[in-house]
């Protein structure tokens, strides 16, 4: 490669934001350097995130539903865990998507750059032992990493982080999770379900800490007879390593002031990788979180150089990341584009899954806004019932004046499959009645928002509601 190459655009950064701009920038005629740590792309998504733990959920899926299996009347002998093969066939998905991803660098003439990059001033990247990129315009998409406490601070192969806990290397005999938010839970749901004596241990008074409550009651009920112990309003003070493992000191609602475990996972947050960029340099500016700070056309304060994604801000989402990328680009290519998203999905791959977007119960609360709220427990679901899974809850949070939709929650079976339908409902202003009136198919779990929905407006056929109420 050449000392020195000349762009219209660059993008650092190769995960679902950046390779989502790289692509479309080149699609609409540019020429694109993609500039990533990795080998190949795909970021932290791709490589230690959203493709690896999804994969590691899905085995323990599998082994949650051979055990749900006895109550109709199918026995399964206890799993046996072949660790080696698992995570074999966790890389073999990573590396399947990753070559695709480079296959497309290669098919849309992008030229990949792998190394670390740093801005020189506001129109050139210095690559690590690769070339100066000098640009008309730069995108921003570095992502973030774990949050470690200075008191969690040890190091040792027995402290984990979500990057470290999704090489599988083993599963411990017992496992201390430290927070209660989506990654803790999702990690101590793989770990539990592959043999681990999971505690669980979060700060504040409820796990998945600002979900709305009666989603995240179904989940701590599971939770309760997968894990080994849960505790809420408790921190871990100490931790310290012994010759069995970890000690840990806990302060709080936790019965035992001092338990020993092989090994802990450290899932308290995520920071935005803005450091060591060079952004001063290139004119750019970071608020006190350290986030780059944009405006509403992911524009930075260098005109000609935006961000996206984690780095630009909560919430760190993959998804949210490639609609910022693509938005990038049509700002870049003239079009009168803006950040203004009603609804931006969440989902929490756990077992039963949560999801949600849009307005929350819990925001409508403290912003002191009038809404009505809509539910339909899965009990009265006839899918839910043949699946077994009943645990789920589907609620709209609705305009009481003008019956627009404005948020959607599900708690269930397959939660984040259902979300969408939501989406597109509030993005397009639907009103509950009109996802009352549209037809679903019988008998389905996207059933239950148009029940929910039905229950405001006296169509509803599973559950009784007092008819006063709603005429």
């Amino acid at each position: 490669m050449a000392d020195k190459i000349d762009v219209d655009v660059v993008v650092l950064g190769a995960g679902p934001g950046g390779y989502a701009a790289a692509f479309l920038a080149a699609d609409r005629g540019m020429q694109v350097a993609l500039v990533d740590l990795g080998a190949k792309p795909g970021g932290t998504c791709l490589h230690v995130g959203c493709i690896p733990s999804k994969a590691l959920l899905h085995a323990a899926h599998v082994v949650a539903a051979a055990h749900d299996a006895a109550a109709f009347g199918i026995n399964f002998p206890a799993p046996k865990i072949d660790v080696n093969t698992l995570r074999a066939k966790k890389e073999k998905i990573i590396d399947a998507h990753a070559s695709h991803l480079l296959e497309l660098c290669k098919k849309r003439n992008v030229t990949y750059i792998s190394g670390r990059g740093v801005f020189t001033g506001p129109q050139a990247l210095q690559v690590e032992n690769g070339p100066l990129v000098t640009f008309k315009h730069a995108i921003i998409a570095t992502g973030s990493s774990p949050t470690r406490l200075s008191n969690l601070n040890l190091e040792s192969p027995r402290v984990l982080d979500s990057t470290s806990a999704l090489k599988l290397e083993n599963v411990p005999a017992s496992l201390l999770v430290i927070g209660g938010g989506y990654i803790g839970l999702e990690m101590g749901t793989v770990y539990a379900s592959l043999g681990s004596k999971v505690t669980c241990v979060e700060l504040t008074g409820s796990l998945l800490p600002g979900v709305d409550a009666d989603l995240v009651r179904p989940l701590a009920n599971r939770l309760k007879t997968l894990f080994a112990q849960i505790h809420v309003n408790t921190k871990v003070a100490k931790i310290v390593e012994v010759k069995d493992g970890i000690r840990a000191t806990l302060e709080g609602e936790a019965p035992e002031t001092e338990q020993t475990f092989e090994k802990i996972m450290v899932s308290v947050g995520r920071r935005p990788n803005s450091s060591n960029l060079g952004l001063d340099k290139a004119g750019i500016e970071v608020d006190d979180k350290g986030f780059i700070k944009v405006d509403p056309q992911r524009r930075t304060t260098s005109a000609n150089i935006f961000a996206i994604g984690d780095v630009a801000g909560e919430p760190m989402l993959a998804h949210k990341a490639a609609h910022e990328g693509k938005l990038a680009v049509q700002v870049i290519a003239g079009e009168p584009m803006v950040w203004e998203p009603r609804a931006i999905p969440a989902v929490v791959f756990t077992d039963p899954e949560i999801a949600w977007c849009g307005l929350t119960e819990t925001e409508a609360k403290k912003h002191n806004r009038e809404v009505t709220v809509a539910r339909f427990h899965w009990a009265a679901s006839g899918r839910a019932t043949t699946l077994g899974r009943t645990d789920g809850v589907t609620k709209l949070i609705v305009d009481p004046k003008s019956d627009r939709l404005l948020g959607v929650g599900l708690t269930g079976a397959g939660a984040g499959e259902l979300i969408s339908e939501g989406v597109v409902a509030i993005e397009m202003g639907a009103t509950a009645k009109d996802l009352a009136m549209c037809i679903h198919p019988h008998p389905t779990l996207t059933e239950t928002l148009s029940e929910a929905a039905e229950s405001l407006h006296g169509l509803a056929s599973h559950v009784y509601v007092n008819r006063k109420k709603v005429l």
